[in-house]
């Protein structure tokens, strides 16, 4: 005897699947990136990352495009909401919001922005693990899925200087970043860059935890490099932008259902 007949598929257009969004007006799009961006910030301080002052994301202004949102100096990650973020022009100058701007972090990230036009977002933080890399002068190594989204695509920037608001110094990052997505910046931590508040925030979390991966496997033994072929066609498949923005969107969800005041 025949058993009833199985359900049939449902089409695909009528599956949910979240795309970056598009937007109306310019006013809609800066507030879109300030939402995201005190998200972001909320979820960098979730996942440990604030060190004191230092730490900041930065997101070009949609209309502005010399002009940069950022976080407040002094106010913790934890607690930032949109209405906190200031508006800071090239030279850091604050043009809109209540706050001062870190200046030596501001300078740095002002320049990658100015030498890369493509880029909404910077990141930047004093992470543990990121900080433990870059104190060993290393790129990533391609052994993992992850790692493989960065290979060939960040750079280590060589050198370090102390703290500086110095513009050339910022140039210079700026220069060694080139049109990767990320850099290792020696002995002081990691930067990430994305066409989206979202990709910037998602690559530094990835990369942060790649380095953590890193560091113990090689704790433990001796790591197998992916070869060559196989981590440029993984790159390939995740690492672009979109992929990153798609991989951010349930950290988006959980930071903004679960603490809603961030957007006031």
């Amino acid at each position: 005897m025949l058993g009833p007949n199985p359900p049939r598929p449902l089409p695909t257009d009528q599956l949910r699947f979240a795309m970056p969004p598009m937007y109306d007006s310019v006013e809609d799009e800066r507030q879109h990136r300030k939402e995201r961006l005190a998200g972001a910030l909320r979820i960098f301080g979730r996942y440990g990352l604030e060190d004191g002052v230092s730490g900041h994301i930065t997101a070009r202004d949609p209309e502005f495009s010399d002009c940069f949102w950022v976080n407040p100096f002094g106010l913790s990650f934890n607690h930032v909401t949109v209405s906190d973020l200031v508006l800071a022009n090239q030279d850091g100058q604050v043009v809109d919001g209540k706050y001062h701007v870190n200046q030596a972090a501001f300078t740095v990230h002002a320049q990658v922005h100015a030498a890369r036009p493509d880029v909404v977002a910077v990141a930047h933080c004093h992470s543990v693990h990121g900080r433990a890399l870059s104190a060993l002068g290393e790129l990533l190594d391609p052994i993992t899925q992850e790692s493989c989204a960065f290979y060939e695509d960040h750079a280590l920037y060589d050198s370090y200087s102390g703290v500086t608001v110095d513009t050339g110094e910022g140039r210079r990052i700026a220069a060694a970043l080139g049109s990767g997505k990320a850099l290792v910046l020696r002995n002081h931590g990691l930067l990430t860059v994305g066409g989206s508040v979202d990709a910037a925030a998602w690559w530094f979390l990835s990369m942060e935890r790649s380095c953590q991966v890193q560091l113990t496997a090689r704790a433990a033994g001796r790591p197998v490099l992916i070869d060559h072929k196989l981590a440029v066609a993984t790159r390939e498949q995740l690492g672009g932008d979109l992929v990153a923005w798609i991989n951010y969107q349930p950290l988006w969800q959980d930071i903004s259902r679960s603490e809603p005041d961030l957007l006031s």
